[in-house]
């Protein structure tokens, strides 16, 4: 298990992982041969690129408010396989990647605010599990959108 034993391990280790995805989109992005997958990929960097700098400025002392609501889910990834990134993939396979990673996000982030009793690391835990479940609500709709409703 992770310790963190201050803020800014918090905040480091979270920059640490959308730095992570950045990185592995941007080299799936240059490597896509289908042009539709490659402006997905794109669009992901764009994504954690704005996530990451979020954390930085949280990191430098600007505050956020967290506007509890509950994310709607539609669970498309419970129903399917988990995916593994390619060069290769198709738009579908990309969408389903990217749900699946802001699940597992989404579930590291709510497992580490249920374990620590610090108020201010769980309302940065939570405010970024709520941030990686939104990401996945968007990914769900743009499947369900241009996957499951193809003609």
């Amino acid at each position: 298990m992770i310790n963190f034993n201050s803020i800014d391990d918090v905040l480091n280790f979270a920059i640490a992982e959308e730095q992570a995805a950045i990185d592995l989109y941007t080299l799936l992005a240059e490597k896509a041969v289908n042009p539709a997958v490659r402006k997905t990929f794109e669009d992901f960097i764009q994504e954690e690129t704005r996530h990451r700098d979020k954390l930085s400025q949280m990191k430098e002392g600007k505050k956020f408010t967290l506007q509890p609501s509950e994310v709607q889910e539609m669970k498309i990834s419970d129903y399917t396989l988990t995916i593994k990134p390619s060069l290769d993939m198709t738009y579908a396979d990309a969408l389903l990647y990217a749900m699946n990673k802001e699940k597992a996000a989404f579930k590291l982030y709510t497992h580490l605010a249920a374990r620590t009793a610090a108020p201010e690391l769980k309302k940065i835990f939570l405010l970024l599990a709520q941030e990686e479940s939104n990401h996945k609500l968007h990914f769900e709709i743009e499947y369900d959108d241009h996957v499951l409703n193809e003609d």
